[in-house]
């Protein structure tokens, strides 16, 4: 794989993308439909999945390309391929909060090497660089031309004073009671891949999730938050979350910075 041109692609699409999920917000009304699982759709999601996809395989034609909202790729099994949540947090997408995501991922050998998170209505994009550097990009975010670049890097975690980031629309009783094993300095709620983005930012020292979620909900975050120096681990054994699982569904998780005594 070439990363340059990779993450030239990546990041491209993802700001495309973002323009045709902003079109959608920002109209007067939009239709939301159900999926199969009960999980609801617009035609935000279906729009940025159609442009991402066709850019993906049109430049790299021969990579498997897994996406959230084509059902017949969710039949194919790889252990190297391109993974896209081409809207994360349609439901604070419908309620009009601004933290939903473009996330596009590459992931080789099981493992999240290459990653791109947009929040469009929040004008933040991080990714990966073509060395796995983690950066943010700050500026005008022009789709032909590079901003000023962040570098990230974990925090420095206070186990006597964390910062705890957790799931806005998933929340529940368990995670409530596993956050409560931790002294804990202050919590913020957030939606989509943005909460590993926040780890990785060092905005957060620890984001955990004892909640379903699908490969494409975390593999471009795993892979920003994994550049800047932070880990992402099963729940029950702490050992590294892999990719290319049978389903692509994920097991409980914890993302964090290294410093964090996990419980």
């Amino acid at each position: 794989m070439d990363h340059e041109k990779l993450i030239t692609v990546m990041r491209k699409l993802a700001l495309e993308a973002g323009d045709l999920i902003l079109a959608v917000y920002n109209a007067p009304d939009f239709e939301v439909k159900s999926k199969s699982d009960a999980s609801p759709v617009t035609e935000a999601d279906e729009a940025a999945d159609r442009h991402i996809s066709a850019g993906l395989r049109a430049a790299f034609p021969e990579v498997t390309l897994i996406t959230e909202e084509q059902a017949d790729s969710h039949a194919l099994t790889a252990q190297t391929f391109l993974i896209v949540d081409p809207l994360d947090g349609t439901k604070e997408f419908i309620q009009r909060r601004g933290d939903f995501t473009v996330n596009i991922a590459y992931v080789e050998n099981g493992v999240p090497v290459r990653g791109v998170v947009y929040a469009p209505a929040q004008k933040r994009l991080f990714y990966t660089l073509a060395d796995g550097t983690a950066v943010e990009e700050t500026g005008a975010l022009a789709l032909d031309q590079q901003g000023p670049l962040v570098v990230l890097k974990v925090s420095q975690p206070d186990n006597a004073a964390l910062m705890v980031v957790a799931s806005k629309s998933h929340r529940d009783a368990a995670t409530d009671d596993y956050i409560g094993r931790y002294v804990v300095k202050d919590m913020r709620s957030a939606g989509s891949s943005l909460k590993f983005c926040l780890v990785a930012t060092g905005e957060a020292d620890i984001y955990p999730r004892l909640g379903r979620t699908m490969e494409w909900d975390t593999a471009a975050g795993d892979a920003v938050l994994r550049g800047a120096g932070g880990q992402v681990v099963r729940f029950d054994d702490h050992k590294p979350l892999a990719y290319g699982k049978s389903g692509w569904d994920n097991p409980f998780f914890i993302a964090y910075a290294p410093g964090v005594t996990l419980k």
